[in-house]
């Protein structure tokens, strides 16, 4: 039976990015090849190397990721204690923008795998942890030129309004600013 009433067409759907589309392909071909030099490491040797192999990965990411995580509370007490003190905190030192490249590399070293081990052990290295930042600030600063003007602005300024038949009803927030002449109240909103 129909009711005359058409059916409501559904939108296209947005093209998946990039990386939603190989990022998985990429994830499992790095678990393949992880498990694949696994098993020649130990059929080359034994699998007590294997084992203490992994076991040393551990011991040191946790050891690398604890560091970090020392060092980044000591310079959060620092600064908030120059800051109660009522000086400025410091610029920030130009050995100190490692930190969480440095707890990357100690998670990589966590991961069991031998590729992970070898990224992880390279992103411990400074010169190595440079240049991966200053790409990182590069590729950052890109996306950010590429980006529409006002997106994110556009997006603090819609709200969205869940009424209790499950309904959304979109709408628009607006700010009255302190120089405004006074307005008589709003209704009080209902559904």
């Amino acid at each position: 039976m129909t009711t005359g009433a058409q059916t409501p067409s559904t939108p296209a759907r947005p093209r998946r990015s990039r990386l939603r589309t190989f990022l998985p392909l990429g994830l499992a071909a790095w678990l393949v090849l992880e498990i694949w030099l696994l098993t020649v490491v130990a059929g080359a040797s034994s699998g007590l190397v294997v084992f203490l192999v992994l076991l040393a990965g551990l011991v040191l990411g946790s050891v690398v990721i604890k560091r970090a995580g020392r060092r980044a509370f000591r310079k959060l007490s620092e600064a908030l204690q120059q800051q109660q003190n009522g000086a400025m905190p410091a610029a920030a030192r130009p050995n100190s923008e490692g930190n969480g490249l440095m707890m990357l590399g100690g998670l990589l070293l966590i991961i069991p795998g031998l590729v992970s081990d070898a990224v992880g052990l390279l992103l411990l290295l400074p010169p190595v942890q440079k240049a991966v930042s200053r790409s990182a600030e590069r590729t950052f600063e890109r996306k950010l030129r590429e980006a529409d003007p006002g997106t994110l602005g556009g997006a603090f300024q819609q709200a969205r309004m869940h009424r209790p038949d499950g309904k959304v009803v979109q709408g628009e927030v607006i700010r009255d600013e302190p120089g405004d002449a006074p307005r008589e109240p709003r209704p009080p909103l209902t559904h």
